[in-house]
């Protein structure tokens, strides 16, 4: 082999010096496959291929057009041998600056060769060269094997294999001559390049968005998600893309082997959030995860995926206004995965009927919420001694809003259903019972306002046809409530109905009525909260006075007198159903108090005692349930809710008649505002009360 290399170096030697040095002349000993040399104690090859050059981009240049410096007559060519000078033809601004470029020992940790090859480079374009699109990423993990490795098992590097020509390689994400060196730069905006470089063709651009399957909203909702702001906030530590997808190795959700598969998604969150990881580990939730039951949710399930908000951010699904209603109700309303898992039905149902549901949809922000009594991530069974919701430990958990807690207040069900007897026998039957009181007594109040209204009516339009003559009476006008009554009234009533509004907006706060009022401030709970508390106040302290009214004056004590109920007001009774039923012509006399008023007024009393002592128990909830019990707390906010009911269609139904809708005072009977009644007022509705003021004369007479 010497010998023939010193034999084409002899005939070298002894040709003119003009003679110019062609490829033939190098290829005389380089196309010897056996040329060989050392350096730096390796052997390297001295062999070309001349059909590889021949096949090249530079099959038109002669060797010494890269290869300078050389003596063809020297054995070897050049001492110092000098590198190919790429950049004499191919100028690439930035690439000595570039991680590739940076000087080792003198030279590039990868020169242009390292990637493009020596004798046999070929066009980009051309599906043979190793910087191909479909070659690149083989060329790059000659030297980084393991991110190589990574890549051709990852959602874009099966896109790449399969000839996606939208599909990223190394240098769609890197770039190609001027890659620089992470080490030293910020770490922020090295986020924020990477999130810009992702969102480049996943939201950007239509096709490949389509391709994905998700939309452009989906995709978006990062940049104002709690990471996307965070990272735009200059915190580095927030997650952008590669920390949940992967860098090299992003696989598609559903491949078990991605990051954000569902299998794998509390591992990667777990990534930042190592703490809540681990409680999550031990919840019912995460451990049914492990078992493989994909119907129990994780992170993302509940914070969702690129649009997660902050939890005190009123738009996160794990808000403390939306948590219950979107999170817990989505798995827990299901009947589906209640009959495959056992898990009791109609918990979101008694929940959102109990004070803490309907406050919250109310707009309450100081209530609880299913994750205040359950915990968030470390949800357990209540027969779990370290659950939250375990027996022994609800009055440490009710303690957390109800300073002072006691066993007491785990007496009586938690998710309580007055619908069903069960757990809740007692409250089921109070249900019951205050249903028919109910229909019975104001079922029976409408039939009899029905007749009264039927027959008036009837006895009006005889009066007009000239069938009855009708009685004339006196301009008179009597006193019928005193300046005294009439604020009393006036206090009840304002009270009353303040009660029923605000009572009724937080037992059905998404109705047509409420929601507008709703709609008016954020601190809309909290005003009505306030208002219904001191109507409240208002109606206890006016019936208060009341009774000292009645006790200790000499108008209150002729007041109650003639309201006591006596036997004429059951003769009364059976004598007007008849004449109402047209079975007799006889209309019964009433005296200042019919049966009418009496009935109403020992309601109101009823009803005042009833609510009066309930609003108590439950507007100092903490002391009465310590003392009697959650159970006796229950009992008090459904008679409450009932009596409720029932007052507010007695008054409707019973009182509003008789003041309003009655065809003799139509549309109102103003002695709630004037304290008087006419004479003919008086003979229609109070005759016996009216003769008697006549006679006795003892009365404020106007005329």
């Amino acid at each position: 082999m010497n010998r023939l290399v010193f034999l084409a170096v002899f005939l070298l030697a002894g040709m003119p010096a003009a003679f110019g040095q062609s490829d033939q002349d190098c290829m005389m000993c380089h196309s010897n496959r056996g040329l060989s040399m050392k350096k730096q104690g390796r052997t390297v090859s001295l062999f070309v291929d001349e059909s590889h050059v021949k096949g090249s981009v530079h099959s038109a240049f002669s060797c010494v057009t890269c290869h300078v410096g050389f003596s063809a007559t020297e054995i070897p060519h050049a001492k110092n041998i000098q590198p190919v000078a790429c950049q004499n033809c191919h100028p690439i601004e930035g690439f000595d600056k570039s991680i590739h470029g940076t000087l080792k020992n003198n030279m590039p940790l990868a020169g242009c060769s390292s990637c493009h090859g020596k004798h046999d480079i070929k066009p980009v374009n051309d599906a043979k060269s190793v910087v191909a699109r479909s070659n690149v990423a083989g060329t790059c993990g000659e030297c980084h094997r393991e991110e190589h490795r990574q890549f051709t098992m990852s959602a874009h590097g099966n896109a790449v294999a399969n000839g996606s020509g939208k599909a990223p390689s190394c240098v769609d994400c890197h770039g190609s001559h001027t890659i620089e060196s992470t080490a030293g730069k910020d770490p922020l905006a090295l986020k924020m390049a990477e999130g810009k470089l992702c969102l480049k063709c996943h939201l950007n651009d239509p096709e490949i968005r389509a391709h994905v399957g998700y939309s452009a909203g989906f995709i978006a909702a990062y940049e104002k998600s709690v990471h996307g702001e965070a990272l735009a906030a200059g915190n580095s530590k927030s997650a952008v893309c590669g920390d949940c997808h992967g860098l090299h190795d992003q696989k598609k959700a559903s491949d078990p082997g991605s990051w954000v598969n569902r299998w794998n998604i509390k591992n990667t969150c777990s990534r930042c959030h190592q703490q809540i990881a681990e409680e999550y580990g031990e919840s019912i939730h995460g451990k049914a995860v492990a078992k493989g039951k994909s119907d129990s949710p994780t992170c993302t399930d509940c914070h969702g995926e690129h649009q997660i908000y902050a939890a005190d951010d009123p738009r996160s699904r794990v808000s403390h206004q939306n948590v219950s209603s979107q999170v817990c109700a989505s798995c827990h309303n299901s009947v589906q995965l209640s009959e495959k898992y056992g898990i009791a039905a109609g918990q979101v149902a008694t929940f959102e009927d109990s004070y803490h549901g309907l406050a919250l949809k109310a707009g309450a922000v100081e209530v609880a919420n299913c994750a205040s009594c359950h915990g968030a991530h470390n949800v357990k069974p209540s027969s779990d001694p370290t659950s939250t919701v375990h027996k022994s430990n609800l009055a440490a958990t009710c303690g957390n809003c109800h300073p002072g807690a006691n066993e007491k207040f785990a007496v009586g069900a938690v998710h309580v259903d007055i619908t069903a007897a069960g757990s809740d026998r007692i409250l089921y039957w109070i249900r019951i019972i205050y249903i028919v009181l109910i229909v019975v007594t104001i079922g029976s109040m409408f039939l009899h306002n029905l007749l009264d209204f039927i027959k008036k009516t009837a006895h009006r339009f005889a009066v007009r046809k000239g069938k009855i003559v009708p009685q004339h009476h006196g301009s008179a006008q009597y006193v019928r409530m005193t300046i005294n009554q009439r604020i009393q009234h006036a206090l009840m009533f304002l009270s009353f109905f303040l009660l029923v509004i605000t009572g009724f907006m937080l037992r059905f706060p998404e109705s047509w009525w409420v929601v507008p009022i709703r709609s008016i401030s954020e601190d809309f709970f909290a005003v009505r909260s306030i208002v219904h508390r001191i109507a409240g106040a208002v109606l206890i302290g006016v019936s208060v006075y009341h009774l000292v009214y009645i006790i200790f004056t000499r108008g209150g004590r002729k007041f109650i007198s003639d309201m006591f109920p006596r036997f004429k007001d059951l003769s009364d009774i059976r004598v007007n159903l008849l004449y109402l039923l047209g079975l007799s012509r006889k209309r019964p006399l009433f005296d200042r108090f019919s049966y009418i008023e009496k009935a109403e007024y020992w309601a109101l009393i009823w009803g005042v005692v009833i609510m009066s002592a309930t609003g108590i128990f439950m507007w100092f909830d903490n002391y009465f349930m310590g003392l009697l019990t959650k159970l006796g707390w229950d009992i008090s906010r459904t008679v409450h809710y009932y009596e409720a009911i029932l007052a507010t269609l007695a008054i409707v139904v019973w009182h509003f008649y008789f003041v309003m809708l009655n065809p003799n005072v139509y549309p109102m009977s103003t002695a709630w505002i004037t304290g008087k009644l006419s004479e003919e007022e008086m003979a229609e509705e109070h005759p016996l009360e009216l003769e008697r003021l006549k006679t006795e004369s003892t009365v404020e007479i106007t005329k």
